[in-house]
This record gives structure tokens, C-alpha cells and sequence, in this order.
């Protein structure tokens, strides 16, 4: 039973690290987050793995995101990822820029993040966002339409301004 469950935390563990970062912002968060929802999963891992366990667990992270940030008293950020490696490239340019993207990443609300995340990192059509989220499609287009919308504003408000005179 068990050597499923390491077999798939070998294979995917990285990923599900990379998308708990993807959510928390914080690389040792995201890997408590995993770690306390593997602890979880490895419990029922029979039944997990019968059905779909990247579905399964990438909702458990989610939804333990979620409940973590209701519980945090502090709202502490990162101020910079300086353990990160440099695809290449400028290493200045490219921190300033991951620096940006964190701080207005973290300005959304946590629906619109989880929406964004679970849309462009994990490649999830409306319907599968839904289903982590225990929301309608709909709600996922309005929380990614918001967040994508919020976004835009910060990046050029002059740009903003005048699409959103079209809408």
C-alpha cells in the first residue's frame, strides 16, 4: 500500500512543492503545506490512488492554503527569493521582475490567486478550478477576470483606463 504513496511523492513531490509555492509565495511555507497534506494523504493513500491523486492533492493544497491563511495571525512576506537559480539571462533584471510579479501576486485576494495559479501554472480548464474550489465555472471566470483585471491596472493604469472605457 505504502510504497504507492512514495513511489508518487518521488515522481511528484516536486511538482506539488512548486505549486504550493505557486500559492503561497513562500518557498518554506508551500513545503509545510505539502508536507502537512501528504501526512493527510498517506492515511488514505489506498483509496487516493484508486481515483486521482494529482486532482486530489492539488484540491488538499488548496484547501489547506485556504484554511492556513484563515488561521495566521501575521501577514508576514518574503521580501525577496534569494535562493532561487537564474534561468539566464540578467540575475538583477530577473529578480526585479520575480520580486514584482510576488508583490502583486500577493495583492489579490486568495480566490483570485488560487484561480490564477490553478489556470496558468497548472494548466486547468474552468470546470477543474471549479471542482477544487467547490465553486461554480462562472465564479472561477469572475475571480480570474477580477485578478487578471487588477493586475493590468497596476501595471499601466493609463492602459486601464482607457480599455475600460471599452467595457
Amino acid at each position: 500500500m505504502h510504497s504507492g504513496f512514495e513511489e508518487y511523492v518521488r515522481a511528484r513531490g516536486d511538482a506539488l512543492r512548486r505549486f504550493a509555492y505557486l500559492l503561497c509565495g513562500d518557498r518554506h511555507l508551500g513545503e509545510d503545506l505539502v508536507q502537512e497534506v501528504l501526512v493527510k494523504a498517506y492515511r488514505r493513500w489506498s483509496k487516493i490512488e484508486s481515483e486521482q491523486p494529482d486532482r486530489y492533492l492539488r484540491t488538499a493544497l488548496v484547501r489547506s492554503h485556504v484554511s492556513w491563511l484563515r488561521r495566521l495571525s501575521n501577514t508576514e512576506r518574503p521580501a525577496t527569493i534569494s535562493d532561487e537559480k537564474p534561468i539566464g539571462g540578467d540575475f538583477a533584471d530577473q529578480q526585479a521582475v520575480r520580486d514584482e510579479l510576488w508583490t502583486r501576486l500577493s495583492g489579490l485576494s486568495r480566490s483570485q490567486r488560487a484561480v490564477l495559479v490553478l489556470r496558468y501554472y497548472e494548466d486547468l480548464d474552468d470546470r477543474q478550478i471549479a471542482d477544487i474550489l467547490r465553486c461554480a465555472p462562472s465564479t472561477v471566470r469572475v475571480h480570474a477576470g477580477r485578478g487578471l483585471a487588477r493586475l493590468r491596472d497596476e501595471i499601466d493604469p493609463a492602459l486601464s483606463e482607457k480599455s475600460g472605457a471599452k467595457r
